[in-house]
């Protein structure tokens, strides 16, 4: 083979998808805090790491996978945010040649079980509604932040509409004005800089944002998937001054009014066939007017636009 010649790329290197529980004892009503961690550390000196095998500097993987479990011990999770934070500052400030990285969260929440309707102190059932996400990225010398859920299901029976689209000698698809329509949210929100050095209740934030997303899914009359994307940024910003924009990942869950017609049935849209792929897959971002750009704290978040 031909000598070429190649230098390395953008890199980072961690230990994804720990499963960090921490249940809090202390009182005999006890709290449960359940997270799936990722941490990755990037730096110009580990160079070396990848073209010599040379491992002088390299904070083993399994490092950063304990570090994450006694962290939830030593430091407590008010917040995934929080947690984040703490994490990805310890690896930048104890390792001198760690310039920066990437700390991201899931959250899988719980709900007390309900005995004879009060719930109960140490056992829980998982919630449905939504994973809760959260970022921290470290680079070039600023921290940002975002929060988020995913796996967030609507669906709405009426209300929704799409008309009004171009023609040609392809297009099949029927206009209506009365559609199911039904996606599953993907969500993002980066906080302004500002607001996470002045301390945000992010537990309280995300309460809040993630039902101004329901509510607006809900009331907003949509002629487009993309206006509802659109309303519900709006106003998850209109209501939160922390947040500097909100990025979503919303594809149809198409439903198609099921043809009864063979059957000597009529169907006045109450019987749909619920059809998993091909898919309509609508991506937008919403920005703050005024918020400053801030590319990095994306780039290491997949499926965004």
């Amino acid at each position: 083979m031909a000598d070429v010649s190649v230098s390395l790329g953008a890199n980072k290197y961690g230990k994804a998808e720990n499963r960090v529980v921490r249940i809090v004892r202390d009182t005999p009503r006890h709290e449960i805090i359940d997270l799936n961690v990722t941490s990755q550390l990037r730096g110009a000196a580990l160079v070396d790491s990848y073209l010599v095998g040379d491992n002088a500097l390299v904070v083993a993987t399994d490092t950063q996978k304990n570090t994450a479990f006694a962290f939830a011990k030593e430091h407590g999770i008010p917040s995934p945010e929080e947690y984040l934070l703490t994490l990805g500052e310890h690896f930048v400030s104890s390792f001198d040649w760690i310039e920066g990285g990437v700390w991201q969260a899931e959250q899988y929440e719980w709900d007390r079980i309900l005995v004879d309707g009060v719930g109960h102190d140490h056992s829980f059932v998982r919630k449905g509604q939504g994973t809760r996400l959260a970022t921290v990225t470290k680079q070039g010398g600023l921290t940002h932040v975002t929060g988020g859920v995913k796996d967030l299901t609507v669906l709405k029976s009426t209300g929704s509409e799409f008309a009004g689209f171009p023609r040609d000698k392809y297009t099949t698809l029927v206009e209506t004005n009365d559609r199911i329509m039904a996606t599953s949210v993907t969500g993002r929100w980066r906080f302004l800089p500002e607001a996470v050095e002045a301390g945000i209740d992010y537990n309280g934030l995300y309460a809040e944002v993630s039902a101004i997303l329901l509510a607006t899914f809900a009331t907003v009359h949509s002629l487009a998937l993309q206006q509802t994307l659109f309303e519900m940024g709006k106003a998850a910003i209109a209501a939160r001054p922390e947040i500097a924009e909100v990025r979503f990942q919303m594809p149809n869950k198409h439903h198609f009014v099921y043809d009864l017609s063979p059957f000597g049935l009529e169907n006045p849209n109450e019987v749909f066939i619920a059809a998993d792929r091909p898919y309509g897959l609508i991506e937008g971002t919403i920005v703050r007017d005024g918020a400053a750009p801030a590319p990095d704290a994306w780039v290491d978040i997949p499926t965004f636009v």
